[in-house]
């Protein structure tokens, strides 16, 4: 009989059990920033690629290794699927392009800024219009621990139900961003979804993975009514799925996917 007292030796060194490597990290501010521009230019195209994009709407952002009060993030009126490194613009606290050629658009600048200055640990932010997460949001209702995934929110997840219009003040992105809280996804009801992690590449994987679960959890009450996991099931699903390093890791694949179609999007 194998002996349960010592670790499973195809295991790897770390919290969830998988070989996951750790975030590079790099001797100046320039090659950070080169970093997480590419990360950044390569979510705008995923969010393209999947469908994620609707009109003017949706932005990323991640904060600027050297100057805290700056972020970068996609440039007002040009697609996710034609930005590129190049594109990129980094604004500052008070609204102001400092780098790039681009304008920002608006609600970009009113909400990033408010949750990039409140909450320091939020490296990233990602925020799109999509269908499921809209459909969710127009129920009033948050993810359900009814899969693996949806764990990976459980009690950490916040719906924002106030509604003033598109958010162009500065007064409103501050109350998302408050109502944030600690938690990693804020679902806006009649709106969309924000997701937020220490890195760009853990907010982009939160982001879809939080969509992909609302699309499910549609489904499933479509269909029927779905069983949810207990309180210490969706605590025990939400370790392993819910691991900031496992959602940086995870990124990384869709880096090697869309960098492999799409290499223009490194253009500098």
């Amino acid at each position: 009989m194998t002996s349960t007292a010592e670790p499973a030796a195809y295991l790897a060194d770390t919290s969830t059990g998988l070989p996951i490597p750790t975030e590079p990290v790099f001797a100046t501010h320039e090659e950070t920033r080169r970093h997480r521009k590419q990360r950044l230019a390569a979510a705008l195209r995923l969010f393209g690629k999947y469908g994620f994009g609707e009109g003017i709407s949706g932005h990323i952002s991640v904060r600027d290794p050297e100057y805290p009060d700056q972020f970068w993030v996609n440039p007002f009126g040009v697609s996710f699927n034609r930005v590129k490194v190049a594109d990129l613009i980094a604004v500052d606290s008070g609204g102001r392009v400092v780098r790039g050629r681009h304008r920002v658009n608006p609600s970009a600048f009113v909400i990033h800024s408010q949750i990039h200055e409140l909450h320091p640990g939020a490296t990233a932010a990602a925020h799109g219009h999509t269908a499921h997460s809209r459909a969710l949001g127009a129920l009033g209702r948050l993810l359900e621990p009814i899969d693996q995934e949806s764990c990976a929110f459980y009690g950490r997840q916040v719906l924002y139900r106030d509604y003033e219009g598109p958010s162009v003040s500065l007064a409103q992105g501050r109350d998302i961003a408050e109502k944030l809280g600690d938690n990693r996804a804020i679902l806006l009801r009649h709106h969309g979804l924000i997701t937020v992690g220490g890195s760009l590449d853990e907010a982009v994987h939160w982001f879809f993975t939080y969509d992909s679960c609302a699309r499910v959890q549609l489904l499933a009450r479509a269909a029927g009514t779905p069983e949810a996991f207990s309180h210490e099931q969706a605590l025990a699903a939400g370790a392993g799925f819910g691991d900031e390093q496992l959602g940086w890791f995870s990124f990384q694949l869709l880096w090697d996917e869309i960098t492999t179609e799409q290499p223009d999007l490194l253009e500098e």
